[in-house]
């Protein structure tokens, strides 16, 4: 992999483009050698089974091409522009209303993304959405709540200027086309009460 181009980096994964992106769960020399395998490969397991679940539905996202099972992960790239960097010079209440109703399918799927910001959003003919390292399947109308509260801190610190309408609009088009949409918002507003409290403690 040295001579692929690296393209992003994080606290557990590096991504390369070569003319695919591959995905690279780096070793951690502060875990136990057995556990840290064993982490890795869960880890890469379950976002393989995601991506499989994508291209089930048909849901704009990278396609798995292939994976070792252990700490690799080779998926097609899609080339476009991110959300976070075009979001305001574009119709941004109807993007984010895009971005809801999409949203809405990932939970009437069971798949909770785990980390809704603009930069995990990339806009070609579509909004494609990418990174589901955090991703997990959930029922539970907490971990929805918890996914449009991500979204609301993202869109919040990015876009602080256009943030309100923005994540009206991805709401409202959420609640259109979630199967549970009253139910989550009503729990959104529960999880956020919680997050302003833990904030006055602090």
């Amino acid at each position: 992999m040295l001579n692929k181009k690296i393209i992003g980096s994080g606290a557990e994964a590096v991504i390369y483009l070569d003319d695919n992106v591959i995905k690279d769960r780096i070793k951690k020399s502060y875990r136990i050698k057995e556990i840290d395998e064993r982490l890795r490969k869960s880890r890469i397991r379950r976002e393989a089974k995601i991506f499989d679940k994508l291209a089930a539905i048909g849901f704009p996202a990278p396609r798995l091409i292939k994976s070792d099972g252990k700490e690799i992960l080779e998926m097609g790239f899609i080339k476009g522009y991110k959300v976070r960097d075009i979001l305001e010079k574009k119709d941004y209440v109807a993007l984010c209303g895009e971005v809801g109703r999409k949203i809405a399918v990932l939970h009437n799927n069971t798949i909770i993304h785990g980390d809704l910001t603009t930069s995990n959003m990339i806009l070609k003919d579509e909004v494609y959405f990418i990174d589901f390292g955090l991703s997990f399947f959930s029922h539970k109308i907490e971990d929805m709540a918890v996914d449009l509260h991500l979204l609301k801190q993202a869109l919040e610190s990015k876009h602080y200027t256009i943030w309100e309408e923005c994540f009206k609009a991805a709401l409202d088009a959420y609640r259109k086309e979630s199967k549970d949409g009253e139910l989550v918002l009503k729990r959104l507003d529960v999880v956020e009460k919680r997050g302003r409290y833990k904030g006055k403690r602090k």
